[in-house]
């Protein structure tokens, strides 16, 4: 197996040497080596990897992304295709699951989150209706790990934005507001979580070895029904 990581991509240096050590992470776990690609901003793309690598042994590509957006199912795919390499799975994306609604939490008590704080789950947005749908599950599921309702905001696109939600919140009596970081690696967006007027935000996801695990089994999921 080819394994390759495949994210978005940011023109920030920590973002990117994140996913590098997130596919290294892997690698470890793996014991073989995890490629990445990125779909934007930046290459390798996708299929320039699938390009340098040998058709005749499996490729898998993990999409490093929280929902099932365009990118992954326009982007990728087309990627795929516009290689040529004619053994190749794509996986699930990694969100919605209960693999990283976990890590949001973990991530949430490092921040210093408290249980009566009222709580914005925060994600990049999407135009897609399946991210959004993916999204406003993800926010149900974390709702009841942690036993409050939870609000969604958006760091780019949609309605209402991290900012706007925390202050809706505050207009509506809340004493402490928690963001929880739904992104993947340091950027832009993640700097507008910050700069949200909230009293606690939570790191990205990033390389928590709960999604070192998750991207590790979506690799090796992929191989059975190779095997079958």
């Amino acid at each position: 197996m080819n394994p390759i990581l495949v994210a978005h991509g940011t023109r920030k240096a920590p973002g990117v040497a994140m996913i590098g050590d997130l596919a290294d992470r892997v690698s470890a776990v793996l014991g073989t080596r995890v490629r990445t690609a990125f779909v934007d901003v930046l290459g390798p793309t996708p299929a320039e990897v699938l390009h340098t690598l040998p058709q005749h042994v499996p490729a898998v590509l993990v999409p490093a992304f929280l929902s099932s957006g365009y990118h992954v199912r326009s982007d990728i795919p087309a990627h795929v295709a516009a290689s040529g390499h004619p053994n190749v799975v794509v996986t699930e994306a990694l969100g919605p699951s209960t693999s990283m609604v976990r890590v949001i939490v973990d991530r949430l008590i490092e921040s210093g989150w408290r249980p009566t704080d009222s709580v914005v789950l925060a994600a990049a947005g999407s135009s897609d209706p399946c991210a959004q749908r993916d999204l406003r599950v993800t926010a149900a599921m974390l709702s009841a790990a942690i036993g409050t309702r939870v609000e969604l905001g958006y760091a780019a696109t949609g309605e209402p934005g991290v900012a706007a939600a925390v202050a809706d919140l505050r207009a509506a009596g809340a004493r402490r507001v928690a963001v929880a970081s739904y992104l993947l690696a340091d950027g832009l967006f993640q700097d507008r979580l910050r700069d949200s007027g909230a009293d606690v935000v939570s790191a990205p996801l990033g390389n928590h070895p709960g999604v070192v695990r998750l991207i590790a089994s979506r690799f090796r999921r992929a191989l059975i029904p190779m095997a079958a």
